[in-house]
């Protein structure tokens, strides 16, 4: 392997990190690309990505809830 395919392979493996991937699905998608699986890697990013989102929406819901609670506290107190 050349050292620029060593660079190559290290943004790699912190562009997953840095996206939340975790050591199992890092593997499992590493494994991927030595076989020439590409359609496998994709379908490992597309279900992270799902993941997050719902992460996301839930949290988003979340936070939702403390500004209906805030605003009505700040509310309650100007009366």
């Amino acid at each position: 392997m050349s050292p620029g395919g060593l660079d190559e392979r290290s943004k790699l493996l912190r562009n997953l990190e840095d996206a939340g991937c975790d050591e199992t699905l890092i593997r499992q998608f590493m494994q991927c690309g030595k076989e020439e699986n590409s359609s496998g890697q994709i379908r490992l990013l597309k279900m992270h990505r799902r993941d997050l989102l719902s992460s996301l929406h839930v949290c988003q819901s979340q936070i939702d809830c403390l500004d209906y609670l805030l605003h009505q506290m700040q509310k309650e107190k100007k009366e």
